[in-house]
């Protein structure tokens, strides 16, 4: 089985008995990565990792010290895998559900070939239309999405693809589930698994991220940028995704000749 390990802030100890006691549930061995506190971190380390005049780019407000936090424990997984000999590693936040079916696909995934891709989205929206499908298990597909989704709940990092975290996410100035979206600005082979593995947990409206602090505002002049971003997305991601094809990477990788299928056919 692929390592497991948990993102959890040292405060948050009923998430962290909770989360411990569902993965023993379903026979998973893991580890706990102490989550990280924006405000514990000195200046310099705050330097290299968030940049407010890529911010000022890229999205649309400025990050919260939660939404900081929140990305710079997700880069300190990708160092903890490559810290160890691991060719891949399960990332989960402490606020999730794993379905039944979360064993088994992890394992399926362990069997692919990690060469052909980099992150594998457990999370999916409720009606994805992926744009290519193969299955994986008897119940679960692996999928190229049209549009990689919003939420980090949990997924599966390749060695690859942390390396490539680190290097061109450092520093950031999107949310880390943002900035995943747009995987063609750093070559990231984002892959997802359908139906989802993950879910939302009950603790997961009293989030980390924004609590002790109220959520912006967005003025006016903020949702016609938030609307050119998301028009600027669009387009990009329409015509990056008609030349990459990540699924038909790892079916080359591991062998396969049968092409990938679009699930409307």
């Amino acid at each position: 089985m692929l390592p497991v390990v948990y993102l959890n802030l040292d405060r948050d100890v009923q998430r962290r008995q909770a989360m411990e006691t569902m993965l023993r549930r379903h026979g998973l061995s893991f580890e706990r990565l102490p989550a990280v506190v924006w405000a514990d971190l000195d200046e310099p380390s705050r330097t290299r990792l968030y940049d407010p005049a890529l911010n000022r780019r890229q999205f649309d407000r400025p990050l919260a010290h939660g939404e900081k936090g929140c990305y710079a424990s997700h880069l300190k997984a990708c160092e903890h895998l490559l810290a160890c000999d691991a060719a891949a590693m399960v990332v989960l936040e402490d606020d999730v559900e794993l379905t039944e079916a979360f064993a088994d696909v992890v394992a399926a995934i362990e069997s692919l070939p990690p060469q052909g891709w980099d992150l594998i989205k457990f999370h999916s929206r409720p009606r994805e239309r992926p744009a290519r499908a193969v299955p994986l298990t008897a119940s679960h597909s692996l999928v190229a999405y049209r549009r990689v989704p919003s939420m980090n709940h949990g997924y599966a990092l390749s060695r690859a693809g942390a390396a490539k975290l680190l290097q061109h996410r450092r520093p950031f100035g999107r949310p880390v589930d943002v900035d995943v979206r747009y995987w063609w600005e750093v070559g990231l082979r984002v892959l997802g698994v359908v139906p989802s593995i993950v879910r939302e947990g009950a603790t997961a409206s009293a989030s980390s991220i924004w609590r002790d602090v109220r959520r912006p505002h967005r003025s006016w002049g903020d949702r016609w940028r938030r609307l050119r971003l998301q028009v600027a997305y669009t387009w990009c991601n329409a015509w990056y995704a008609a030349r990459v094809d990540p699924l038909q990477e790892v079916m080359v990788a591991a062998g396969a000749t049968k092409p990938a299928r679009d699930p409307r056919q």
